[in-house]
């Protein structure tokens, strides 16, 4: 009878190949971490989904053309537990909004954080509500 069993470097190995994959759904290598954009506009959408959410500002620009930027942060429970609901940034919600921009140039960067015009009320997505 032939006894089949797992060596460990086979399981080394498929271990690796799934932190890789972990690793590369997680990477934020595309931004810019060292620098930030600040930009107002108004809100387009506020995609709450998971893993991660969007929130999609028009921005118009100087020359009365809009652009319209990608904004990508966690999931809906992380938002959460920082304080952010969905209706917080509705559309047509105007904010001035700070993130890490693509490296290669493209209207999208991480979230930092949002400022509501309306109120003043700033929201992090890094920041856990007390």
């Amino acid at each position: 009878m032939l006894k089949k069993s797992v060596t460990p470097g086979c399981l080394a190995t498929a271990l690796a190949m799934l932190s890789f994959q972990v690793a590369a759904h997680h990477s934020v290598a595309v931004y810019d971490r060292t620098k930030e954009v600040t930009l107002t506009g108004t809100v387009k959408s506020f995609q709450y989904t998971n893993p991660h959410s969007w929130l999609v500002v028009d921005v118009l620009e100087k020359n009365g053309k809009v652009t319209t930027w990608g904004f990508e942060s966690e999931g809906p429970s992380s938002l959460m537990r920082a304080g952010i609901r969905k209706s917080d940034l509705a559309p047509g919600t105007k904010i001035v909004v700070v993130g890490n921009p693509m490296k290669d140039g493209r209207t999208a960067g991480t979230f930092v954080k949002a400022t509501r015009l309306s109120d003043g009320k700033v929201f992090d997505p890094h920041k856990v509500d007390q």
